[in-house]
């Protein structure tokens, strides 16, 4: 699941490092740590306050912050850190969770622990999770668990530049790459991007999960 605003803007990027230029502020991008979990998961609480699944899934406001901050933290000790790549800025503005082919599925561990932070809707969450993961696409692919802004940098490619060494690899490698789109606004900027709705989830009347995959680009140096 994804909540931020993506703009498209030149990126240029190398194994350890990315750099992209947004409405004139250069974005210096690094592999998190697991030191930045606590920050980065606050980040992405913020980021999806208001995204219709996580308002479906844990309704009352009170909760939510708290209860997707550790919802969040658990995606990036358990399986984003431990299996795949989280990038992020500097200054720790956002964050976008990449996993490589083969590792896309949830660890039982980790899904038992996110469910119980939906609370009383523990058995809405797991459907929907279960759901997600029968709809997930089986070809070899690099999947984008979640990708999120702080409210107050979204705007400004943040978000695009968060995925641009993921979408970079999946070129060079000649692989698509995969994600969930939560709202409807998002999907149309990751059709920017390249992405494609190729279905369409709702689950016990929950809102909207479109489902979305980006071939590679067979000359990204050209656009």
């Amino acid at each position: 699941m994804n909540e931020t605003p993506v703009e498209s803007q030149a990126v240029t990027a190398d194994a350890g490092q990315a750099v992209a230029s947004a409405d004139a502020v250069d974005i210096q991008l690094r592999p998190a740590t697991a030191t930045d979990v606590r920050s980065l998961a606050t980040v992405l609480a913020e980021a999806f306050f208001e995204d219709p699944i996580f308002n479906w899934l844990i309704p009352d406001d009170a909760f939510r912050l708290a209860r997707s901050r550790r919802f969040f933290a658990i995606g990036l000790r358990h399986m984003a850190l431990a299996r795949g790549r989280v990038w992020t800025s500097n200054d720790l503005l956002g964050a976008a969770l990449s996993m490589p082919p083969g590792a896309w599925r949830v660890p039982p561990r980790a899904v038992l622990l996110q469910g119980t932070c939906f609370g009383r809707h523990f058995a809405r969450g797991g459907r929907l999770l279960a759901a997600m993961e029968y709809g997930h696409t089986r070809r070899p692919h690099y999947y984008l668990v979640d990708i999120g802004v702080t409210p107050h940098a979204q705007g400004r490619g943040f978000g695009s530049a968060l995925m641009r060494p993921t979408l970079d690899r999946c070129d060079h490698e000649g692989l698509p790459a995969y994600l969930e789109a939560s709202s409807e606004p998002n999907a149309a900027l990751y059709e920017r991007l390249g992405f494609r709705i190729t279905r369409e989830l709702r689950v016990a009347g929950s809102p909207p999960l479109r489902l979305m995959l980006r071939p590679p680009d067979p000359s990204p140096g050209d656009s």
